[in-house]
């Protein structure tokens, strides 16, 4: 063998070996954080949950509504207010809330849900002025009223895209929560934070790695009703 291959491949086993030990360290370390991850994580989903619920029940009809004939310059304008508000940096709507709710798990809440807003409406929205005219004309010719042509026509057709837009949203609020603990909030950001301030690579990690498993796992489990809440016919996946 080549000498020099051969220190290569030497040194690229050591750095392994060193890597691997040293992350052996900290999955260690990460343990001892156990409880706290449990405790955290269930306060966290909690908030996400109350969020993301709410979020639905607003922006859904919302996004129904702006959909219909008519509303167009309503729609543009809740739009570019929703657009507005999704730039404005989620601390600031965090201080915000705090200054109106006080410290807690309120504020943290409502600034979640200020920011799942518009990915669900926007798809609502889009979803449904998506769904091609010569089904609405359809449904209309053989004597659909308004509500039935929107419950059996439109919506399953744009559940898809609906679905789409809370599974971006939910993924989004996962990994935004963690800042509630700025506000009192509590959620995984306690141990993330604690982590900085105090230089302890373990515990950030602990607060860290949780809650990107989180947004995955959210992620995958929207994903799945998405795949069977969509009907057959109209869904890409099936």
């Amino acid at each position: 063998m080549n000498p020099r291959f051969a220190r290569i491949v030497a040194g690229a086993a050591i750095a392994l070996l060193c890597a691997s030990a040293r992350a052996d360290n900290w999955f260690a370390s990460i343990g001892q954080y156990r409880a706290d991850i449990v405790y955290q994580a269930g306060q966290q989903m909690l908030m996400v949950l109350i969020a993301g619920i709410a979020a639905i029940l607003v922006a859904v009809p919302v996004g129904i509504w702006l959909s219909r004939p008519g509303n167009g310059r309503a729609a543009h304008l809740v739009m570019f207010t929703l657009n507005a508000g999704q730039a404005v940096p989620k601390l600031a709507i965090l201080a915000l809330a705090m200054s109106v709710l006080g410290i807690g798990a309120k504020p943290a809440i409502l600034a979640l849900w200020l920011a799942t807003l518009l990915p669900i409406a926007m798809n609502t929205y889009e979803g449904i002025r998506a769904v091609p005219p010569a089904m609405i004309e359809a449904a209309n010719g053989i004597g659909m009223t308004q509500w039935q042509i929107l419950r059996k026509v439109e919506l399953p057709n744009a559940m898809f895209v609906i679905l789409a837009g809370v599974r971006t949203a939910l993924a989004i609020t996962v990994g935004t929560a963690p800042l509630a603990f700025l506000v009192g909030g509590g959620g995984l950001g306690e141990l993330i934070f604690t982590g900085i301030d105090l230089n302890d690579f373990p515990m950030l990690l602990a607060g860290a790695i949780p809650t990107a498993l989180l947004a995955v796992a959210t992620d995958l489990f929207v994903a799945q009703l998405q795949h069977w809440l969509v009907p057959r016919g109209v869904s890409p996946q099936r």
